[in-house]
């Protein structure tokens, strides 16, 4: 039939809930057609190729302000560029408020950042770092009707931690105007002890960030997040999940008919714990420093299982990339103790790749599971769907050519970030995304982002965590 723009055939196509062999059609940037013959002006053959929706990573920060006056290596260009090569279509990066500052006017400095700079589209979540009565009242309110309809709260960092009080006053705005509340779980306090205690040791090394930053302190965070939010009646979603001890608190909460959503990122199913340790206790661990830390390997096998039976909803990169120099990671202060190391790894090409190989390649989940994980369940909790992570007529053509059978090893001189380093380097990866469209578009060709930016901003709906209220 003609009339179509784009015709991607021969490709087994896979969705969240099905695969099947088809071709789709495509017409002004959206799925006009799925069938087969097909015709249009443009074909592609993905013959022998999976085709799945975009990746969509729910998690990263790009172009965000520290407190330390580090700089973050990636900007909405190398970051977008990044994740363009790695399969993704849609990021959704923070708009961090930074304390004593207007949440509006934080929000608008982050759109200007992004404006023109994208590859792929892009949506913001939010940051609430200083809950005034102003934010409370008046901001936070008008910009979830804007769109901005998620926003993430911090339990430590002492510029970002929000006391119960606060926490509680945050849950009850985001309840009445049903947006929904992302949490980085950390106990402040008693990593703030441990960290003492570490320090008058002098256990200093990189490696100590694993210790301070316990699995118990996360528990902890985890269960008093549940329980703030079982009081004000909303739901929430536990991000960036390390281990075991989280992840029970999580599924006793769901026992209980509570609506808590979970993320875990590929540092939780590749690294442990040990990788902090360097080459002999030196700062080559600062590579690996990120908060939660990896774990060991009862958490590895606790997180697979939760990726296996629905423990996790989605799986994001929480790409936070510091360069391994002066200007990021390595600098006078962090040499003298684990607790200046700026906090985060890059990730955001290597996150489907990864979930990929160590999943579905080697038998560990599904490619159903795969989609669900990373595009379409992160569409559906953040307002996007079905316009994204959908293959279906009138969504979006985001799509991603995968070749299953593609082996390589992953390696810091092919990565498009602004990062210097990959935390993966070496690891072999089979399966690997070949081309990535954006609206019926090609952005990313064998690993090689081949268009200009084009990405646009997205307003999100509501999201679907609330359909049932």
């Amino acid at each position: 039939m003609g009339g179509l723009d784009l015709v991607i055939t021969g490709g087994t196509v896979v969705t969240a809930a099905d695969s099947y062999a088809a071709d789709i059609g495509i017409k002004n940037g959206r799925i006009a057609q799925i069938g087969t013959g097909l015709a249009a002006s443009e074909r592609i053959d993905a013959t022998g190729l999976l085709v799945l929706p975009g990746g969509i990573d729910a998690h990263v920060h790009l172009d965000q302000p520290t407190s330390d006056g580090t700089t973050m290596a990636d900007d909405f260009a190398s970051g977008t560029r990044s994740a363009a090569a790695g399969g993704n279509t849609t990021v959704l990066p923070f708009a961090l408020q930074i304390k004593g500052q207007s949440l509006r006017a934080c929000v608008e400095d982050y759109r200007r950042k992004a404006q023109g700079n994208c590859h792929t589209d892009v949506a913001f979540h939010l940051i609430v770092s200083d809950p005034t009565p102003q934010v409370l009242g008046q901001e936070l309110p008008a910009l979830v009707q804007d769109g901005f309809t998620s926003f993430k709260v911090f339990m430590t960092y002492d510029d970002l931690v929000l006391n119960d009080a606060q926490l509680l006053d945050v849950f009850e705005v985001a309840r009445r105007e049903r947006a929904l509340v992302m949490v980085h779980a950390e106990g402040h306090d008693a990593i703030r002890h441990l960290t003492r205690r570490l320090e008058s040791e002098g256990r200093t090394a990189p490696y100590y960030h694993a210790q301070a930053h316990a699995q118990i302190a996360e528990r902890e965070a985890t269960h008093r997040a549940i329980s703030h939010a079982q009081l004000i009646d909303m739901p929430i979603v536990i991000v960036h999940v390390s281990g075991r001890d989280p992840m029970e608190q999580i599924q006793w909460a769901r026992g209980r008919g509570l609506k808590v959503f979970a993320e875990t990122c590929p540092q939780y199913i590749t690294l442990t714990a040990e990788d902090l340790r360097g080459l002999n206790m030196d700062f080559d661990g600062a590579k690996y420093v990120c908060s939660p830390p990896p774990r060991d390997a009862d958490s590895q096998a606790a997180i697979w299982q939760g990726l296996r039976d629905g423990t996790f909803d989605i799986f994001s990169s929480d790409h936070c990339p510091f360069r391994i120099d002066a200007t990021g990671k390595d600098t006078p202060r962090a040499r003298t103790s684990f607790k200046w190391v700026p906090n985060g790894i890059p990730g955001v090409e290597t996150r489907l790749p990864i979930l990929f190989s160590e999943g579905v390649s080697k038998g560990r989940i599904s490619l159903q599971r795969f989609v669900a994980l990373t595009s379409t369940n992160p569409a559906r909790l953040y307002g996007l769907y079905p316009r994204k992570g959908s293959i279906a007529v009138g969504a979006d053509a985001d799509l991603t050519l995968w070749d299953p059978a593609l082996s390589r090893p992953i390696r810091q001189i092919d990565l498009h970030h602004g990062c210097d380093y990959t935390p993966y380097e070496g690891m072999q990866i089979t399966g690997w995304p070949v081309r990535t469209i954006l609206r019926g578009r090609t952005i990313a060709l064998d690993g090689q982002v081949c268009s200009e930016a084009g990405g646009q901003e997205l307003s999100r709906a509501t999201s679907e965590a609330f359909a049932r209220d």
